[in-house]
């Protein structure tokens, strides 16, 4: 069966229990779900709502995670970076290798895209193929 061109989802689904790794948690209980909302075809990047209860946590980004607040809000630290507030509508980009501090006050839910990080020259093969296809393949739009 072929890949749908176009993947649609709802941020309100039922999220599953995705337990935070007990060694990362500094403080409380924090209770985190998940869902996956989609994944590209060729499986480099997910698309994720995820949501978690109040504590303190360590997280260690193993991929490029880019986020959206979607409601709540949480207190993130970084080394060189002071702890702030981000609340709904913030978008934060964490890099493969980033390590962060999670403070989830009350409630944070959040979007999140994962991306495979590809090396360097892989990347820049990528992207000539797809220059190439865009500039001699693309779709023409015929009106009537």
């Amino acid at each position: 069966m072929p890949l749908a061109l176009i993947d649609t989802g709802h941020c309100n689904v039922d999220l599953k229990p995705s337990p935070i790794e007990p060694s990362w948690i500094i403080e409380g209980n924090p209770e985190a779900r998940s869902a996956v909302l989609s994944t590209s075809a060729d499986g480099s990047s997910t698309t994720v709502i995820w949501s978690c209860t109040e504590g303190k946590f360590n997280w260690y980004y193993d991929v490029d995670e880019t986020i959206v607040i979607h409601e709540g809000s949480a207190v993130i630290e970084s080394q060189g970076m002071p702890p702030k507030r981000y609340g709904i509508g913030d978008v934060i980009v964490f890099h493969n290798g980033a390590h962060a501090k999670w403070h989830v006050e009350h409630y944070v839910k959040k979007v999140a895209v994962f991306r495979q990080t590809n090396p360097l020259l892989l990347g820049l093969a990528t992207r000539g193929v797809n220059k190439i296809k865009r500039t001699f393949f693309a779709r023409r739009h015929v009106t009537s």
